[in-house]
């Protein structure tokens, strides 16, 4: 069996619960996000058009504020290491129909976690294609 480095890398995190979305819809935001430095990944959210972007805004800023204040961490190295996201409760509504039936309406809550890391020396280079 071979013997896994452990390389010593603290992980910020960050968790919003009861976001007012479904789970489908903040699946792609979160998607585009992973893997980008911090700063990218704010200025792609702001300047989306879905509503739910700017959660999830709020939820990479909380992050960046405790990798700042609790680990002292060099803001301009972080990078989206994970981001997902899970259900929550789904409140139930209905509404009159004709004939007096009752079409059901959903309601989803979910809850995103963001994970930070601070960027080693070795993914410092420039990412372009390759040169062959």
């Amino acid at each position: 069996m071979k013997k896994e480095k452990k390389i010593d890398t603290k992980e910020v995190r960050s968790t919003n619960k009861n976001i007012r979305s479904s789970v489908k819809k903040l699946k792609p935001i979160l998607k585009s996000i992973v893997g980008k430095k911090v700063n990218l990944a704010l200025r792609d959210l702001s300047f989306s058009e879905k509503r739910i972007s700017n959660d999830i805004k709020k939820t990479i800023s909380s992050a960046i504020a405790n990798a700042e204040n609790n680990y002292q961490l060099d803001i301009d190295k972080l990078l989206v290491k994970e981001a997902y996201c899970g259900k929550q409760i789904i409140m139930k509504r209905f509404r009159a129909r004709a004939k007096g039936r009752a079409a059901p309406i959903l309601k989803p809550y979910s809850n995103v976690t963001i994970i930070l890391t601070e960027q080693q020396k070795a993914n410092l280079k420039e990412q372009h294609g390759s040169k062959s």
